[in-house]
């Protein structure tokens, strides 16, 4: 492989880890939004507490990933955001509301604070249904028929609903008590519906993504690939063993909710990726007509060489200085 076709390939995998990071590091806040509302007023400040330092900067991959897609893949960007202009607006609009309303529930008058609540819910809402349905209409090519804007509402419905059990797990993490017992009982709740949600989308995949089933169930690759499933079932196992059993949670054992839906995050991802790769833009453009001239890669190369591993290692840093339970939400 020669430079010039390494570079588009390097472009693509920092873009796809941006935008994976910004799944798991917001997603799980999007989740603690989402179930806001079915706290006390008590745990709705414990819940803001524990996404509170974390929150801004895990936007970041998402500034990172669509950066590196307008930068390295204009024509993509330009397609993409063509055929998304809608949700994607939809999607900023929510998460500036989230922004107010994360600073104005605590420093407004305490009146107004159940409105800056539901605020809050509201941006979450909007920001991972939008994601869900972007995301929907990219595995589908953008179709405008009745499957692909089925197929669309199924992964804007289910998304929200992962992103629920990923906040669930970060809650059963970082609270105790109460809450955290509050946590186990949704993260139960919404199991089996998102379990069901993911193989109704896996079944679908081949039917909207034409040569996805031969990728997938073909010889010798159905071989290679039967870890993947079978590490998604072990995970949701494993999560469903830990939720059922209160005093597995009450030993610290908690954690592995977060860390096997994460790891079925991961899962996913990498299956689509194998599922749509070399295309860029599904059926239209692949990696290598998308990208810009390698003289320009060149240039960009080393810009990314240094802001990734800074945006890395602030990231590490981060977790590491504010990890621990967390307590309500204090300003000073």
């Amino acid at each position: 492989m020669t430079w010039a076709e390494f570079l588009p390939l390097f472009f693509l995998a920092v873009m796809g880890l941006s935008l994976l990071a910004y799944v798991i590091l917001d997603g799980y806040d999007l989740g603690v939004g989402l179930l806001l509302l079915r706290a006390s007023d008590a745990e709705k400040d414990t819940m803001i507490a524990s996404i509170g330092p974390f929150w801004d900067a895990n936007e970041t991959w998402l500034v990172l990933g669509v950066g590196v897609l307008l930068i390295a893949f204009p024509m993509a960007h330009g397609l993409v955001l063509q055929a998304l202009y809608l949700p994607v607006a939809v999607m900023l609009i929510g998460l500036i509301l989230r922004g107010v309303a994360f600073d104005f529930r605590a420093k407004a008058p305490l009146k107004y604070k159940p409105f800056w609540n539901r605020a809050f819910f509201a941006g979450s809402l909007m920001a991972s249904a939008s994601q869900g349905w972007m995301l929907g209409s990219y595995i589908t090519g953008f179709a405008s028929g009745p499957l692909g804007w089925a197929f669309s509402l199924g992964i804007a419905v289910t998304l929200p609903a992962a992103y629920v059990l990923l906040g669930s797990g970060w809650l059963i993490m970082k609270t105790e008590g109460d809450l955290q017992q509050k946590a186990v009982r949704w993260a139960r709740l919404v199991l089996w519906p998102m379990a069901a949600a993911l193989l109704a989308i896996s079944a679908a995949t081949p039917l909207v993504k034409e040569g996805v089933l031969e990728k997938w169930f073909g010889v010798p690759q159905v071989f290679a690939l039967l870890p993947v499933p079978l590490m998604c079932a072990l995970a949701f196992f494993a999560m469903r063993w830990v939720l059922t059993r209160p005093n597995l949670v009450n030993a610290g054992y908690g954690w592995l909710v977060f860390a096997n839906t994460v790891l079925i995050f991961v899962l996913a991802f990498f299956g689509l990726a194998y599922s749509i790769f070399p295309d860029i833009v599904i059926g239209r453009m692949t990696v290598w007509e998308a990208a810009i001239s390698t003289a320009s890669l060149n240039v960009i190369f080393f810009g990314v060489a240094i802001t990734l591993p800074v945006i890395i290692g602030y990231t590490v840093f981060m977790y590491r200085v504010f990890w621990g339970k967390a307590t309500a939400l204090k300003y000073g």
